[in-house]
């Protein structure tokens, strides 16, 4: 039951007859054909300039906030379009120094065919009666009597075999670096397209990463051409003290005669009162061929090094990648989580709200009475 007895507030009927004497005072001008035609409502085309004045007013700071984003969105778009530019050329500029430094002419296995200095690094026509590019002039060696046939085959065979599998190799690393480079180049723009903003921070984590194992590995070709180049000098002294130690030993300077020398030339001797070769010069080439061996097995240890060094940048560069791609996918199913919420919510409200209309508003139709109101005010 409600109460229908209450006291009527003085104000709120002082309010209602102010209104219903202002909605008689409006009647009376809009009813009178008079008025209506030849006055002018001053007050009402003033309050309609203003609000035409507002409008204008509150369009032009709607367009200045859409300029200003406009702009910015501008800036933004053209800060990622110079760090892709940046990052292209950074790219360019590591590859061309790679090549600069590991990939020289001089370092190359087929090198020696083309060598403007082959001449001069070549060896002479003869070094000794041994020789094996001796053929049957020199009275040494005779057709036929190729004795080292089977093992020059194996050799060849051997060595066909390695370059093969050398090259195979050299290849598939080629194409799989590649590969790897291309899928980099194409995540890298995928992610700047698409997470321009809100992945920024990721992106300079994954760079300072990416930086940091350069850097190490930048450092531990520094530490590798640096021992290198101390290897090399220690060669060199060596060879020069071995150089300077065979010149005050070898028979010039000790002056010790020749029995052994033919009177046709320095480079031969005579085959009666030659006794072979010396115990130093036996010791001097087994050395030779054992600082060989020695500097061949250095170079498939540090060959080996450089590709475990390689294989770790790869797993490096790989686990960065993954992480990233991790978070993407974290992010874009917060999204949808998000999104899911949000339609849910409105999904409820709308159908209160239905609610609402059906059972509390729409309740009543509506009779001839209800539409006999229209046009007896002046609104």
């Amino acid at each position: 039951m409600y109460k229908l007895d209450l006291p009527i507030d003085p104000k709120e009927a002082a309010s209602i007859e102010r209104r219903r004497n202002r909605e008689q005072q409006r009647q009376s001008r809009i009813f009178n054909a008079k008025v209506r035609t030849i006055g002018v409502d001053v007050s009402s085309l003033e309050r309609q300039v203003e609000e035409r004045k507002s409008m204008e007013k509150l369009e032009k700071a709607r367009e200045e906030a859409f300029d200003a984003d406009r702009q910015q969105c501008d800036k933004v778009a053209l800060m990622l379009e110079q760090k892709e530019q940046q990052f292209v050329r950074d790219l360019n500029m590591a590859v061309q120094g790679f090549r600069d430094q590991h990939q020289q002419p001089d370092s190359r296995r087929d090198f020696d065919l083309y060598d403007p200095e082959a001449l001069k690094k070549d060896r002479p026509a003869r070094v000794s009666d041994n020789d094996p590019r001796c053929g049957p002039a020199s009275l040494q060696k005779f057709s036929g009597e190729d004795l080292s046939e089977k093992d020059r085959k194996k050799l060849q065979t051997e060595l066909s075999k390695k370059w093969l599998a050398e090259q195979i190799k050299e290849r598939e690393k080629s194409e799989t670096q590649k590969k790897y480079a291309d899928d980099l180049y194409d995540k890298k723009r995928v992610e700047l397209d698409e997470r321009a903003q809100h992945l920024s921070k990721m992106e300079e984590e994954c760079r300072k990463a990416v930086d940091m194992a350069i850097n190490s590995f930048n450092q531990a070709l520094a530490m590798e051409t640096a021992e290198r180049t101390k290897q090399e000098k220690q060669e060199e002294e060596d060879s020069n003290f071995s150089e300077m130690y065979n010149h005050l030993t070898g028979d010039i300077l000790t002056e010790n005669p020749e029995v052994a020398a033919s009177c046709f030339g320095p480079h031969r001797v005579v085959p009666d009162r030659w006794k072979g070769m010396s115990p130093e010069q036996l010791k001097s080439i087994l050395e030779i061929q054992e600082q060989q061996q020695q500097e061949k097995q250095r170079l498939k240890e540090e060959e080996k090094q450089r590709d475990a060094e390689w294989d770790r940048q790869r797993i490096l560069a790989a686990r960065a990648a993954m992480m990233v791609e991790q978070q993407e996918e974290e992010f874009s199913k917060d999204i949808r989580k998000r999104m899911d919420q949000y339609n849910q919510q409105l999904t409820r409200e709308q159908k209160a709200h239905l609610e609402y209309l059906d059972k509390v508003v729409y309740t009543n139709n509506p009779t001839a009475h209800y539409h006999s109101q229209f046009n007896t005010t002046s609104r």
